[in-house]
């Protein structure tokens, strides 16, 4: 494979966008910005232009670079408002903002269950009508990739106070936590919504960051080739590709087909592969190659042509002929693709495509007649010979690193990086699900994730408050490995070692069987409860029953927990259940004792345990609660003798 590589400077220099006005359109009428801290603006003016903004009675001069960036910063304010803010420029332009509360600023990210609107939370009707409050503000981020990052959203937001029209389709997570917190805060509050569904971490962090992690420098490379010739850069993943599959198969797949004999007839229609009743795919997510011929005359195959293949969810790499032709990322996006002359060739004509699908609702779509071949002379070629598919279970192929969920730094690029370094008083995380695959990675990652987005906003100890994966799947009937528990751990270790994080613990509000739970409200407190004692330093604001120390004496395991409001109990018995204990070969379930703020186990005969495990698998039922019922994190711990 020829090796192209590009500095990564290329993903880390941005290009300042157009501004409408003096002041990036972060900044709007109706905006909350963060009190008790200075208040720093920005945005783009003639270049060498004196900027002056009023905040009330709170003024501050810049001046514009040769690019025509300013940047400033006004002193800071308490809480209150309405302000109005002036700014005018020395080269003749000005701009009003109206409607400004000064308050707290909170930005809320992450995967689906962030986006989770809050007419779709359960009972969310009653909530959403009395949710009119001029004192919380919101403000939503487009959803849009960008493979360098923006000095301006893309599609600016509006900002606007809480009430039915606004509340309906902004982030129930969000919203619910914004609702709680202010019964305590008793300040503005400013919520922005930047969540994307399906988005790895990866995704919402700076390509500086993934850098310095490791690890993705490949994709990094191809992503600086992509930022600078997105031609070139499909080219360039095509040949990291092949190489990937050439290793893996042990030959050249889309050269060669017919070395596999497990090709499989299709369904004409295609569609969602889930639904085409293969006891095999019913709930397979992974790769599925699709492959068809088309015969054409000399004259046909001599010229340019366009290659549509419907619409594909999720991402597919296509070649012709053995060749490769594309590669794309997208949810139900029309795939054409264009075929150089001398591509086809009389005769038959191979097409192969790798569609690889991380969730559901994947496959090739659209009417059988919408996938052909459209000649330079107007004229098209039906793809209607019969479809073959193969599958591969591979789950750790590349992923296109442009990709808007699977890839790399694009969010971040897009829906970011524009908010420069807005004076903010915390995150709300709810993410994750994305990454189960690779759980134990995940703890670095969210790590360097919190150091990335602090360094951005220029506020070392910016508080982060992480939701932790809910329960979602099966109840086990006993002891299992499980990523999803496992991806929890490093969320509870991460926020652990992190001196300015919380975790909202949900393990006992998920769904067993969906992905989004609908009880959002109940997430929303938790976070509130959390922030209380993280970001304002409420003591008596306990997140629920962690655990201190495992330690053994003689035949006797010993937890003691912190974080507790009033007693430890046990629902619905007296004894919690839910409690492992581990050797080196197997974990076995142990019944428990609540003892104080302490929960004891004893040890089984022939067992020498050298770790304990609280409330582990994907959908696990565990009883430990305390007095207020939080229920306790679930957690692996080592013993200690």
């Amino acid at each position: 494979m020829k090796l192209r590589v590009l500095s990564v400077a290329a993903l880390i220099a941005a290009v300042p966008a157009s501004a409408a006005g003096l002041i990036n359109p972060v900044f709007q009428d109706h905006a909350v910005l963060q009190r008790d801290q200075p208040i720093r603006i920005w945005g783009t003016a003639s270049p060498n232009a004196r900027i002056t903004a009023t905040l009330g009675t709170n003024t501050a001069e810049a001046v514009a670079d040769a690019q025509g960036r300013w940047h400033s910063e006004l002193s800071a304010m308490t809480a209150g408002g309405p302000y109005t803010l002036k700014l005018t420029s020395s080269d003749g332009t000005s701009q009003t903002l109206s409607d400004l509360l000064i308050g707290d600023v909170y930005l809320c990210s992450g995967q689906s269950n962030m986006a989770f609107r809050a007419m779709e939370a359960i009972d969310a009707g009653p909530d959403i009508q009395v949710s009119a409050n001029d004192a919380i503000r919101l403000m939503s981020v487009a959803n849009i990739t960008k493979a360098t990052p923006q000095t301006e959203l893309p599609k600016p937001g509006t900002w606007g106070a809480a009430e039915p029209k606004t509340v309906v389709n902004f982030s129930a997570a969000c919203y619910f936590f914004g609702r709680e917190l202010q019964k305590s805060a008793h300040v503005p509050l400013g919520l922005i919504q930047s969540a994307w569904s399906g988005a790895n971490i990866t995704s919402f962090m700076s390509a500086e960051v993934l850098k310095r992690a490791g690890g993705n420098d490949m994709r990094l490379d191809a992503l600086a080739i992509y930022a600078h010739d997105p031609k070139e850069g499909v080219k360039h993943w095509g040949e990291i590709a092949e190489s990937y599959w050439t290793k893996k198969l042990g030959y050249a797949l889309w050269k060669a087909p017919e070395k596999s004999a497990t090709w499989a007839v299709a369904p004409k229609d295609l569609g969602i592969w889930t639904e085409w009743g293969v006891p095999a795919l019913a709930h397979y997510a992974g790769h599925v190659w699709f492959r068809t011929s088309v015969s054409l005359t000399e004259e046909q195959a001599k010229q340019a042509a366009t290659l549509s293949l419907g619409t594909i969810t999720e991402e597919d790499q296509t070649w012709v002929n053995g060749a490769f032709i594309a590669s794309t990322f997208g949810y139900g996006e029309p795939r054409k693709y264009e075929l150089k002359a001398n591509t086809l060739h009389a005769g038959d004509n191979d097409i192969l495509i790798d569609v690889y699908c991380g969730w559901r609702g994947c496959g090739m779509f659209g009417a059988p007649e919408a996938r052909a071949i459209t000649l330079a002379d107007g004229s098209s070629v039906k793809l209607n010979g019969s479809w073959r598919y193969l599958m591969d279970a591979t789950a750790s192929t590349p992923r296109i690193p442009w990709g808007a969920t699977a890839g790399i730094t694009m969010a971040y690029n897009g829906m970011i990086a524009p908010l420069g370094d807005l004076g903010l008083k915390g995150v709300l995380w709810y993410q994750g699900e994305s990454n189960s695959s690779e759980p134990e990675a995940y703890r670095g990652l969210l790590k360097e994730w919190m150091a990335d987005w602090r360094q951005q906003f220029k506020a070392p100890n910016l508080p982060f408050l992480i939701v932790q994966l809910p329960d979602y799947g099966l109840p086990p009937f006993k002891p299992e490995e499980s990523d999803w528990a496992r991806l929890r751990e490093s969320q509870r270790l991460a926020v652990n070692e992190d001196g300015h994080a919380g975790l909202a613990v949900t393990i006992d509000i998920g769904d067993h069987m969906g992905l989004h739970p609908s009880n959002k409200q109940e997430v929303g407190r938790r976070l509130a409860q959390v922030a209380k004692r993280v970001v304002y330093g409420d003591a008596n604001a306990k997140s629920g029953p962690a655990p201190q120390s495992v330690t053994r004496k003689g035949g006797v395991v010993t937890v003691r927990f912190s974080g507790i409001n009033g007693k430890l109990a046990a629902v619905n018995a007296a004894d919690p259940i839910g409690f492992e204990l581990c050797d080196s070969k197997a974990c076995q379930f142990t019944p428990a004792h609540i003892q104080g703020e302490t929960v004891t186990i004893a040890v089984p005969k022939g067992l020498t345990p050298t770790k304990l495990r609280y409330c582990w698998g994907d959908g696990p039922v565990c009883t430990l609660y305390d007095s207020s019922r939080l229920p306790a994190v679930p957690f692996e711990s080592k013993i200690t003798p």
